[in-house]
C-alpha cells in the first residue's frame, strides 16, 4: 500500500542520514544525489496522497482523480482509496 511505502521510504531515509561512509577514495556525490531523489520522491508521494484526500473530500471522481495522475479511476481508487477514508 502507499501507507507501506511511506513508511519504508521514512526507514531509508533515516538510514542515508545515520550513514558514514567510510573513507575509501570514492567520491560519494552520486549516493547523496540518490538519496535527494528518494526523499523527494517520497515527498511528493505524500503530496499526492493528501491531495487526493483533499480532492475526494471536495467530490471529485475517482475518474477525475485518475485523469490527473495519467491513469485510470479504477488504478487511482486501488492505490488511493484506503488513505482517503483514513
Amino acid at each position: 500500500s502507499t501507507e507501506e511505502i511511506l513508511a519504508q521510504a521514512d526507514e531509508l531515509a533515516k538510514r542515508f542520514e545515520d550513514f558514514e561512509p567510510t573513507d575509501d577514495g570514492v567520491d560519494a556525490h552520486a549516493l547523496r544525489e540518490i538519496r535527494h531523489a528518494f526523499v523527494r520522491r517520497a515527498e511528493a508521494e505524500r503530496e499526492i496522497n493528501e491531495a487526493v484526500a483533499v480532492a475526494r473530500a471536495d467530490g471529485h471522481s475517482w475518474s477525475t482523480i485518475g485523469t490527473m495522475l495519467a491513469t485510470s479511476g479504477e488504478a487511482a481508487r486501488q492505490r488511493y482509496g484506503q488513505l482517503s477514508k483514513a
